[in-house]
Order: structure tokens, then sequence, then C-alpha cells
């Protein structure tokens, strides 16, 4: 378990997460990231072409509602690791430029998001749609290398 001492006393601070807590994340996080991959396969390269022209994707609906399902159990495991992780790590000044980094960018997705689901008008929703898909691939790179810099110092 990853401990350092804290400014304010002599105890250690632990803020390495549970492994069943961590594969949550991971599991998670991966099936958001699954679902807008498989909902932008659907909806730019795989359109069914009717009589009418484009037609929607039968299983792009269902992807959203996947992708809006895993979206709050992201939500929720974001909540779950704000004390134990992100306050202590931040505490303890252990890879903030990552995990400031991360936390910028899901709140942004979560903005976008929302804004997809509640605010864009159908001109506005292609410019939201784009932000959002290219910032949550980039919201998994950054994941990535926010686990493999905290792994790091913790060897360190």
């Amino acid at each position: 378990m990853t401990r350092m001492p804290s400014a304010t006393s002599s105890r250690p601070i632990s803020f390495k997460l549970e492994r069943w807590h961590r594969l949550s994340i991971y599991a998670s996080g991966l099936l958001l990231l699954l679902s807008g991959v498989a909902w932008l396969v659907l909806h730019y390269f795989m359109r069914p072409v009717n009589e009418f022209g484009d037609a929607v994707h039968p299983l792009e609906p269902w992807t959203m509602k996947f992708h809006g399902a895993a979206a709050m159990i992201v939500l929720f495991l974001i909540g779950s690791v704000l004390h134990l992780h992100i306050r202590r790590a931040l505490r303890a000044g252990r890879n903030l430029v990552t995990g400031w980094a991360l936390i910028v960018t899901l709140s942004f997705l979560i903005l976008t998001g929302y804004g997809l689901y509640y605010v864009a008008s159908e001109g506005d929703r292609p410019l939201w749609s784009l932000l959002h898909w290219i910032v949550g691939g980039l919201a998994a790179l950054l994941f990535v290398a926010h686990v493999l810099v905290g792994r790091r110092s913790v060897r360190a």
C-alpha cells in the first residue's frame, strides 16, 4: 500500500485504491469507451441506406443507452474516489499534473455529455458531439498516463 507522511501528522496517508475498486474503475471506463466507439462506428460508418437515404443503424440507439448507463457508473465511481484517492493524493502532492488534467477532462466530458442530452440544438449537436468524442478519446489516453505515472512514482 502506498503511504506517505502527511504534512500535519507523522501518520502515513494512503491513497491507493483497493483491487476491487481499481478493477471497477477500469471495467466501467472501458465499457464507457467501447460503447462510445461503437456509437461512432455505427453512426459514421455503418449507416444503412433505404429508399429515403441514410438511416439510423438499429443498434445505434442501444449503444447510446449503454453509453449513458456506463457514464452513470463512472460518475458514481468518480465520486467514490474523491475522499480516499483524490483528496489524499492532493495532500501528498503526488501525480498532480495528470490528476488535475484528468479532473478537468472528465468535467468537460460530463458537461458536454449533459449538453448533448439536454442543451444542444440539432444545429449545435455535431459540434458538441465532435468535442465530446475527441476529448473522450484523449481522456482514455490521459487515464492510462495517470495510472502509469502513479505506478512509476510508487516504485521511485
